[in-house]
């Protein structure tokens, strides 16, 4: 764990400049008369409220946010290069492919944040003489400081973190697919249920990290340091020699089943899935006809069903972490106790499924884990939530007209108020 002294000699802002500065942004990024790009350089910014503001693109480099409210800023592609943001509030912010090369996130809040391909490496920090302030600068390099930060939710996929130290970090539930962590100190980390598919953590620190039930395809978790013992109990690893030479099996088996919806039953016959591992089938399955399926029990965790006829199909304790389900039809789906924590279900549909003229069944999803899940726009009329949890859930612009929700989790729910 590193410390490092906050930044000093920055110079202040009123209020009234601050504003005069991201109005000029604004006029930016709407393509109106007197736009410019911010330029916020080397300011102290403490405590700063900037809360759901369009930032993108601005230029922060070098200033002092400590204790800054940016939580539902849209910081995409902004130049965070060298900032102090210890205690920070970024809670919900975007901040895809910003620089946050030599950033201090000590302490800070970026659960369920977009920081998919942000750079988190070393960066060469300017440091302004004690007394003649920016006249004259000495340089450093620096390293990623986000110990203790909270990454609950986030999405993280591509992200870069090499030698940052990010000790006792808090990854829960988040998306790691294609970070590079090399050499990153991850000691005491909590990534528990996180999505590390296809990471590189060669030279990490994992001492003491807790990466229980986490996936970790394709991680090769022995080039990691692991000395003092990481908890890897359940964890999801690459699917095995087995898994992958039945790929075509199963995928013979998804066709036949879309052949048995094509001819009304005549031919073909409804997919077993139970138990057997999916992930090798990637995309493969996308816009299919899978009516009435059974997949109790499979891993599916980051798989494209975007489109996917699923009516009625059984997907009870099905692992569907981070699948995409963009648009899929799942009228009647069976759901019980699966687990869609960051899955995708935008304009999904899981209303009732009309069985007769006078009958129909309700989508269940009881016992449901969707944390962190996206599901803009679906329908969730009359669906059957009872027990689930949907901490961090976005059900922004979703149905929920006559749906049973008893004893559901909804802490840090978005969008539950504008649902329908």
């Amino acid at each position: 764990m590193t410390v490092s002294a906050p930044l000093s000699g920055r110079r202040k802002l009123s209020a009234g400049e601050i504003e005069m500065i991201l109005t000029a942004h604004d006029k930016l990024i709407s393509g109106r008369p007197g736009g410019k790009r911010a330029s916020l350089k080397f300011i102290d910014l403490t405590k700063v409220r900037l809360a759901g503001r369009n930032l993108a693109d601005a230029d922060f480099s070098g200033s002092i946010l400590d204790g800054a409210d940016l939580s539902n800023c849209n910081l995409e592609r902004a130049n965070l290069f060298g900032c102090d943001l210890r205690n920070a509030n970024l809670k919900f912010a975007k901040l895809a492919r910003a620089d946050m090369r030599g950033v201090c996130l000590r302490g800070a809040n970026l659960s369920q944040a977009d920081l998919t391909q942000t750079d988190f490496r070393v960066g060469q920090i300017a440091i302004p003489h004690p007394s003649k302030g920016l006249a004259s600068m000495s340089h450093e390099a620096r390293h990623g400081e986000l110990d203790n930060a909270n990454f609950r939710g986030a999405t993280l996929d591509g992200s870069r973190f090499n030698d940052a130290s990010l000790y006792a970090c808090d990854f829960t539930d988040c998306s790691l697919k294609g970070a590079t962590l090399i050499g990153a100190n991850l000691k005491d980390a909590n990534l528990s249920g996180a999505i590390l598919d296809g990471a590189d953590v060669s030279g990490a620190n994992l001492a003491g990290a807790n990466l229980s039930y986490a996936s970790i395809s394709g991680v090769a978790i022995e080039r990691a340091r692991t000395s003092e013992g990481a908890n890897l109990s359940g964890a999801l690893k690459a699917p095995s020699d087995s898994a992958v030479g039945r790929m075509k099996d199963l995928l013979l088996m998804a066709k036949s089943n879309a052949i048995w919806c094509q001819t009304g039953g005549k031919d073909g016959r409804p997919a077993q899935f139970d138990r057997e591992d999916l992930r090798p089938l990637g995309k493969l399955l996308t816009g299919l006809r899978l009516t009435a399926m059974s997949a109790k029990a499979a891993v599916m965790v980051g798989i494209d069903l975007s489109g996917v006829h699923l009516q009625g199909a059984n997907l009870e304790g099905a692992d569907l972490r981070g699948a995409i389900l963009r648009g899929a039809d799942m009228r009647g789906a069976r759901l019980a106790g699966a687990n869609l924590t960051k899955a995708d279900l935008r304009d999904a549909l899981l209303a009732p499924l009309p069985l007769t003229v006078s009958s129909e069944r309700a989508s269940s999803l009881d016992h449901t884990c969707l944390r962190y899940a996206v599901a803009h726009g679906a329908d969730l009329s009359g669906a059957i939530l009872d027990d689930a949890d949907m901490r961090g859930c976005d059900i922004t612009g979703a149905n929920l007209t006559s749906a049973s929700l008893r004893r559901v989790e909804m802490d840090g729910t978005i969008g539950y108020g504008q649902a329908a």
